[in-house]
């Protein structure tokens, strides 16, 4: 089964509102899937916009486009169906306000979104809620179609077992890695002029300044300052600590007193709370390190990094006394792959700073100290690195990459769990397809009955 029955989903809402951006198509149905209708215009659509990318078929594109849409349609029409699935007006709002953000970030400014499609926000926002209802529908219903899938080991082997030598992925080379991180001291003049700054601006703001006009003017959060300091709906834990006790404690239109938060200082204004989630405009302001300052964490860093190869102290034991890292420093240091949770890394997967450093050292040595932008809160931090082991790129084994393995059986065991469902649900499910679609070479026989 093709990967884009997967994507698609997720370039749906995209599809459907950049239609507004275009002269409409004269309309016409070409499909009908339960109760749910699928129009000229969405296929339209969606091949211009895969042309743009440029998106190539060897087959017929708008066949092939046209099947995404009936599978999307089969989800949505026994998501409808299942009293256990439900999709309510907050989860849309959230969804369109990311949806709306990314739109922004794209374009620049909100007008610049309203130039694009045409229209004001208020009517573009109309427009996405279907398209993102339908969306978090099909989400749901593939989520609870595999969500009982899962593969055993005596099955990642056996199946490992059956590849043919074409089949066998092959892995890139792979780094794992200790790290020791020093952040520059902050003078407190500097923090304390940073607050300042912000009080001011707050007292602008209660004096009748706009809140968004300020934090375009002022803001260092480079992905919401553009959008005037909006951020989505988030739960507590997807806030840092310091934000979300402040954000929820916000009643009406109030501004917070300066926040400190691992990013920096913060004013926050709510904008609405719904249940446990909050949205809210923020100004941040970073302190600004001083030439000194990161002299002296290299200087720091440096004579750690040479007691180390002197084996005065042992790596993992300075990491864990000196590391401002605390997701790695009770761990010796070594760093673990946010998206495997494993210790290894593709030159890819670490950030460009290491990259440079990683692939030109020799195992169990040292780094130069060097300076990168730590990634969770994105503050100027000084880092050296060991490099543990590196493994070369190589055909997949079960000995070394048995994870990998397990996670491509599974997708694929989820696939075919999916496939067989579409299947089923074909033959139980009222479907019509325009005429002018009948010689479609379609992956699923039993559209056309």
């Amino acid at each position: 089964m093709k990967t884009r029955i997967f994507v698609t989903m997720m370039l749906m809402l995209a599809v459907l509102t950049g239609a507004n951006a275009q002269d409409k198509v004269i309309d016409q149905i070409v499909a009908v899937v339960g109760g749910n209708v699928i129009l000229k215009s969405d296929i339209e659509t969606m091949n211009i916009n895969q042309q743009a990318q440029g998106i190539t078929s060897e087959g017929d594109m708008k066949c092939e486009i046209l099947e995404d849409f009936l599978i999307n349609k089969l989800l949505v029409a026994e998501a409808e169906l299942d009293t256990l699935i439900t999709v309510t007006p907050s989860q849309v709002n959230q969804q369109m306000d990311a949806q709306l953000q990314m739109y922004m970030q794209h374009f620049g400014t909100e007008s610049a979104v309203e130039t694009y499609f045409g229209k004001p926000i208020a009517s573009i926002k109309s427009d996405m809620q279907e398209a993102i209802r339908e969306q978090l529908y099909s989400q749901q219903m593939r989520s609870k179609i595999v969500a009982n899938v899962t593969v055993t080991p005596s099955e990642v082997r056996y199946n490992y077992r059956n590849l043919s030598k074409e089949e066998i992925p092959t892995i890139p080379t792979q780094y794992e890695y200790a790290q020791i991180t020093v952040q520059p001291k902050i003078e407190l003049e500097e923090e304390n002029r940073v607050k300042a700054k912000l009080r001011e601006i707050k007292k602008r703001i209660e004096n009748g300044s706009s809140f968004a006009a300020m934090a375009v003017i002022y803001s260092e959060d480079p992905g919401s300052a553009k959008d005037g300091g909006a951020l989505p709906f988030m739960g507590r834990a997807q806030l840092d600590a310091s934000y979300a006790t402040a954000a929820f404690n916000l009643k009406g239109d109030k501004i917070s007193n300066v926040v400190q938060s691992a990013f920096g200082y913060h004013i926050i204004q709510l904008i609405d709370k719904q249940g446990g989630k909050v949205a809210t405009r923020h100004i941040l302001m970073k302190p600004k390190i001083s030439v000194d300052a990161k002299e002296e964490a290299y200087e720091r860093l440096d004579s750690l990094a040479n007691l180390i190869r002197k084996d005065e102290i042992a790596f993992d034991q300075a990491a864990q006394m000196f590391s401002y890292d605390k997701e790695t420093r009770n761990n010796g240091g070594i760093a673990i792959n946010a998206n495997t949770m494993s210790s290894k890394f593709s030159i890819e997967e670490v950030d460009a700073n290491v990259s440079k450093v990683i692939t030109k050292m020799n195992i169990n040595e040292i780094s130069e100290p060097f300076e990168t932008i730590d990634t969770k809160n994105q503050q100027q931090v000084y880092k050296i690195i060991k490099l543990l082991r590196k493994i070369d790129s190589h055909k997949a084994n079960l000995q070394d990459d048995y994870q990998t393995l397990a996670e491509l059986y599974l997708a694929k065991k989820k696939e075919q769990v999916l496939e067989e469902w579409i299947a089923e649900r074909q033959s139980q499910t009222y479907i019509r397809i325009d005429r002018t679609y009948a010689n479609c070479n379609f992956n699923f026989d039993n559209w056309i009955k």
